[in-house]
């Protein structure tokens, strides 16, 4: 019985599903505070440097309008930076065993 406990914990270590586990638990939480500080606080931001007195997604040449489109870049950028900080700084990237390095 032991063994195949042990079995079971090596698979979800070896599969990464910790990982996973923990990245859909935590997605859903920092995808609302990112989306918030982008539209409330950055977009807000870059509007007005553009000369924009609404918001970002106002901005338009002509028929294009450009400023969806930098604010879902913006967007974007800032959720990956988020995620990918987030995940070195909390040095999740060592909860998983690589498969190459099983004893």
């Amino acid at each position: 019985m032991r063994k195949t406990v042990n079995g079971f914990f090596q698979f979800i270590r070896e599969q990464g599903v910790v990982g996973l586990a923990i990245g859909f638990i935590l997605g859903g939480a920092i995808n609302k505070l990112v989306g918030s500080l982008v539209a409330d606080i950055i977009q807000p931001a870059i509007a007005m440097i553009f000369g924009s007195s609404q918001n970002l997604t106002d901005l338009k040449y002509g028929l294009i309008m450009y400023g969806k489109f930098l604010a879902s870049l913006i967007d974007f950028t800032v959720l990956s930076a988020v995620v990918y900080f987030g995940f070195k700084g909390l040095k999740l990237d060592q909860l998983d065993i690589k498969k190459d390095d099983k004893k």
